[in-house]
């Protein structure tokens, strides 16, 4: 009796797209993934309550020694608005020029919408919700929720993220947590804050990720399919 013919491999490609680096690939799954998340941290926000778990949180990060600030305020500048064009330049004279145009749209539209979004749920700065926060350099202006530096991170980091090296993706995500974390160390900010800033962006980069596939004509996207 002949033994049955073995099984095909899986591919590693078919696999890639039931894991979650594969699934977040895809711009709709993160356009609603951080759009999910930023309805759910703004709406606990709303109660301008801290909880025990992100009270927790936020001392642990915001109680690290003073002797961190200064490395602390180099990383939060990859935050600002003024990272955008800087990112965006940086690809520019790289030759990749849909990427600066890509990143100067996200990083700027995630600051200018944090904005909208601090207006509307309008949730205080940590000092006035916990007593005992540790402020840092100059006290932030406005309200808390959500963080634009942790938006505004993640907006450049996922949009940058497929063009990069191994070493210069590593090196990005790591950077991108760690925008949000010194905006929590110097007080500024609570966790719910930069969990809804990094949903904003991620959401952000997603719609612009999608607005430019169906800008793309059919061809030349599936020319580009065959080649990646």
């Amino acid at each position: 009796m002949s033994l049955p013919p073995p099984a095909p491999p899986r591919s590693s490609a078919g696999h890639a797209k039931r894991s979650p680096a594969g699934a977040l690939a895809d711009p709709r799954v993160r356009l609603a993934a951080g759009t999910v998340v930023m309805l759910a941290t703004a709406m606990a926000a709303r109660r301008n309550r801290v909880s025990r778990c992100e009270a927790t949180a936020f001392r642990a990060v915001n109680g690290l020694p003073d002797s961190l600030y200064r490395p602390a305020w180099v990383i939060m500048q990859l935050g600002t608005l003024g990272a955008a064009p800087a990112s965006a330049g940086v690809a520019w004279l790289a030759g990749d020029r849909e990427l600066a145009g890509r990143l100067l749209a996200g990083g700027t539209a995630t600051w200018a919408l944090s904005k909208l979004v601090k207006r509307i749920v309008r949730r205080p700065r940590p000092a006035i919700l916990l007593p005992g926060t540790h402020r840092r350099g100059p006290d932030a202006a406005g309200l808390g929720y959500l963080s634009g530096h942790a938006g505004v991170a993640v907006a450049l980091g996922a949009a940058a993220l497929p063009r990069l090296g191994p070493a210069a993706r590593a090196l990005t995500l790591t950077a991108i947590p760690a925008v949000g974390l010194s905006r929590v160390y110097v007080g500024a900010h609570l966790p719910l804050d930069i969990a809804g800033g990094a949903a904003l962006g991620l959401a952000i980069d997603a719609a612009l990720a999608l607005a430019h596939e169906h800008a793309t004509p059919p061809a030349l996207r599936e020319a580009r399919q065959v080649t990646g």
